[in-house]
């Protein structure tokens, strides 16, 4: 393990890298990019849904960014489990089993293209995108509103 990557980004504290990225400098330091990002968080994600014994909170939190779910989204497909109740289970290492079995059934689903699934994720992820989204309203004529993207909001400020 000598040359290898200790591999944190990912929010794992148990990945080591011996190939598939490189180092490079950089004007601001050395700087290393993985060859295939997405490839290798498939790879841990697969990982994760067969290993043996409960999720640890740190895994539990990579399962559910890599469906790209908020705290509360989750929530809400695992039967209506407050965002406090993920939070504190990432956080503690106190994931309920019958939760990392659902968590672990939704990755899989995903992974192997279930477009149910991968629908109902979709669906939930827009609308909290929409629950949650900024709007400014620039002007009103004619019953007409303008509303600004959140890029825009950014530019402006």
């Amino acid at each position: 393990m000598k040359n290898w990557l200790h591999y944190t980004s990912c929010g794992l504290d148990n990945v080591w890298l011996a190939n598939g990225y490189r180092i490079k400098e950089t004007k601001y330091g050395r700087a290393v990019a993985i060859t295939d990002v997405d490839g290798l968080h498939k790879l841990l994600s697969l990982n994760l849904v067969e290993k043996k014994g409960i999720l640890t909170g740190s895994e539990f939190k990579f399962l559910r960014v890599q469906l790209g779910l908020t705290q509360k989204g989750l929530g809400s497909l695992l039967g209506g489990s407050s965002e406090n109740a993920i939070s504190l289970w990432e956080r503690k290492d106190t994931v309920p089993a019958i939760q990392d079995h659902w968590l672990r059934m939704l990755v899989i689903a995903k992974l192997s293209g279930d477009t149910k699934v991968s629908v109902a994720i979709a669906r939930l992820k827009t609308v909290e995108k929409l629950i949650y989204q900024k709007y400014v309203v620039r002007g009103v004529e004619n019953r007409r509103i303008e509303i600004v993207e959140d890029s825009e909001i950014s530019l402006h400020q």
